[in-house]
């Protein structure tokens, strides 16, 4: 995955609810899988595998993470199977048909997932994490992101 693209997960992580957090991990098995088609594209096998085996590993995250208590995480559970069974195929055979039916049942399931997190209003899971606000500031030659948090008095100056 691209360092842009880390950046943006990592600050939408420290400010995610639990069903964010969900939607952020089929956005980054999404991305992993579309890194490893353009990888596919140009040739480059070594990162063709290692972007797989990160969406395998984001895919193993969401098996795990599954509640056996309500009846549709078996269901989720095989879909999640079939995920890992396509990329596993597209590692052996360099196939990308396999990853484009993996990320056909991603993208469906990630629909449903956004409509959830859209209604959770439990805030977010990790505390005490610095509040992202948007603010870009011009660097020499380039723009720098800048982090406020207006709760943390112990920062800068105070007169």
């Amino acid at each position: 995955m691209k360092k842009e693209a880390i950046q943006g997960f990592t600050a939408r992580i420290t400010q995610a609810s639990r069903s964010e957090l969900i939607v952020i991990l089929y956005e980054m098995v999404l991305e992993e899988m579309k890194e490893a088609k353009e990888a596919y594209e140009v040739q480059d096998n070594t990162a063709y595998v290692r972007e797989l085996k990160r969406a395998q590993k984001y895919v193993s995250e969401l098996m795990a993470v599954l509640d056996y208590r309500y009846s549709i995480a078996y269901e989720l559970l095989q879909l999640y199977y079939y995920v890992n069974k396509c990329i596993i195929t597209a590692i052996y055979k360099k196939s990308i048909e396999d990853i484009t039916k993996a990320e056909t049942v991603m993208k469906k399931l990630l629909i449903g997932f956004e409509g959830v997190s859209k209604e959770d209003k439990s805030g977010p899971m990790m505390k005490n994490t610095q509040q992202l606000y948007a603010g870009l500031t011009y660097g020499k030659g380039k723009l720098n992101e800048t982090y406020l948090d207006p709760n943390n008095r112990s920062r800068g100056f105070i007169a």
